[in-house]
């Protein structure tokens, strides 16, 4: 197996050259977090595609239709299509519009520097946790075509992602997203071709009907729509996203791009899962369901074949990782650092944000140690504190209703009512649900306590000029 792993090396070192490269091109923070606000369509479809096409879609989702059918795989690919779907209608051409470096920028713009922070330090939190699956997906990976154990093969994946990330920007992203995503379709093709061509493919006759049902008979409907809203609506505040949207050279591009990566993403997207359906027929008995796409790579490609598949699923963790480090790191860095630094040059703006991003790594490395499973690190990332953002990104883009007491009101409340119904309660079903009402309900409270009191505030002033 030591040469598999040679080749999955040599792979990830030109990824990694490629990123010092292009950071010679990089000559300030925009060029390093949003591209230089040049991307054209072709760039941006493959970078919306690749960043949004991760760990979970490949060997999360895989594992979940081996472990449960069609029925466990309603976030990836489904939900987080139709996430992009919702971007590009809603929300892609008033965000580029804006000009937003960072979408805690819209936060700072609309509401005040403290709900800034405030929805950094929830955005930041959920990109490490995305960052971290990424990061033990690269390390499975690793120990399946070597003979290293999963914690050792996460610490080189931590090691490589971090300066892979610190040294190429979003700028080296965006561009080796074309490569990595050929190379991803490719590996997935190739892996479904070689299989429907072996002797084992009438075995999939053999699979239980029930395994293919999306919607299972007589499931509670808020069951269902719990299911499916966390990936539709928590992740389309997403910042590696809003960064593509903000990164393309126009708001024609941006909104058609981001709906263009939705169909690709869907077709894509379900390769892994009918090859893990697949797996669980041929494969029955996998002790980790997560390296079923990996165990049905090494049974039916030939070697070289395989280094080409390895090389599709490093590169839909790359193309992820890197825009999760990149985004922990930039909303530290330049919503939070550089606002206390007064007016570094662009030289110090790019240290900060360089340094940010090596240490959300060393956070990421830990999160990823923990053990946790990869899909549901990435649903924990889609819900915790989203329903917030969502609410208050809704507002502050498209009405006037509302200010900085209402958006903090919002956010803690949608926060406070996801943990305490995911994490705290023992019977709660809807965290996401739940917290949604209560970041709806506390900023339309609050929102009418403000103009209650800027009406009174007013009055009074109109008053106190109108008295001799």
């Amino acid at each position: 197996m030591n040469w598999l792993l040679a080749g999955v090396l040599a792979y990830v070192a030109l990824q990694v050259v490629f990123g010092f490269a292009v950071s010679r091109r990089i000559a300030t923070e925009d060029d390093y977090l949003v591209a230089g606000r040049r991307m054209g369509p072709g760039l941006a479809v493959f970078s919306v595609f690749a960043t949004w096409f991760g760990a979970e879609t490949c060997t999360g989702s895989a594992g979940q239709a081996y472990h449960g059918g069609l029925r466990e795989t309603t976030a990836d690919p489904f939900g987080y299509a139709l996430c992009l779907v919702l971007m590009a209608l809603v929300f892609a051409a008033p965000l580029w519009r804006r000009r937003l470096t960072t979408l805690a920028d819209l936060f700072r713009q609309r509401y005040g520097p403290w709900v800034e922070r405030l929805a950094v330090l929830l955005m930041a939190t959920t990109s490490l946790l995305w960052a971290a699956a990424q990061v033990r997906a690269f390390g499975q990976v690793l120990s399946a075509v070597s003979d290293l154990d999963v914690e050792v093969s996460v610490t080189l994946a931590a090691v490589v992602v971090v300066i892979y990330t610190a040294t190429g920007g979003l700028l080296a992203d965006a561009v080796s997203d074309v490569l990595q995503g050929g190379v991803l379709i490719l590996g997935l093709g190739l892996l479904a071709a070689a299989f429907l061509g072996s002797s084992d493919a009438g075995a999939l006759r053999g699979l239980d009907p029930a395994r293919l049902d999306l919607f299972p008979t007589g499931r509670p409907l808020l069951d269902t729509l719990e299911s499916w809203s966390v990936p539709i609506l928590g992740s389309v505040v997403a910042q590696e996203l809003v960064a593509r949207v903000s990164a393309a050279r126009s708001a024609e591009v941006a909104r058609g791009a981001t709906l263009a990566a939705a169909g690709l993403y869907l077709s894509v997207g379900l390769l892994p899962v009918g090859l893990g359906l697949a797996a669980s027929v041929v494969l029955p008995g996998l002790e980790d369901p997560e390296q079923a796409l990996v165990q049905f790579a090494l049974r039916y490609l030939p070697a070289g074949l395989f280094v080409v598949f390895a090389g599709a699923l490093v590169s839909a963790i790359l193309s992820t990782v890197d825009s999760a480090l990149l985004v922990s790191g930039s909303l530290v860095a330049h919503n939070v650092v550089l606002p206390l630094l007064g007016q570094p040059t662009e030289k110090g703006r790019l240290l900060a944000n360089r340094v940010a991003v090596v240490t959300a790594g060393v956070v990421a490395w830990g999160l990823a140690l923990e053990g946790v499973r990869v899909y549901e690190m990435v649903e924990e990332a889609s819900g915790l504190g989203s329903a917030g953002l969502l609410v208050v990104l809704g507002f502050a883009l498209h009405t006037r209703f509302g200010g900085a007491w209402s958006a903090a009101a919002a956010l803690v409340a949608g926060l406070a009512a996801y943990v305490g119904a995911a994490h705290v309660a023992q019977d709660a079903r809807h965290p996401f649900l739940g917290s949604l009402a209560a970041t709806l309900g506390a900023y339309v409270l609050v929102g009418l306590v403000e103009l209650g009191l800027g009406r009174a505030t007013a009055r009074a002033a109109t008053q106190d000029a109108t008295i001799p």
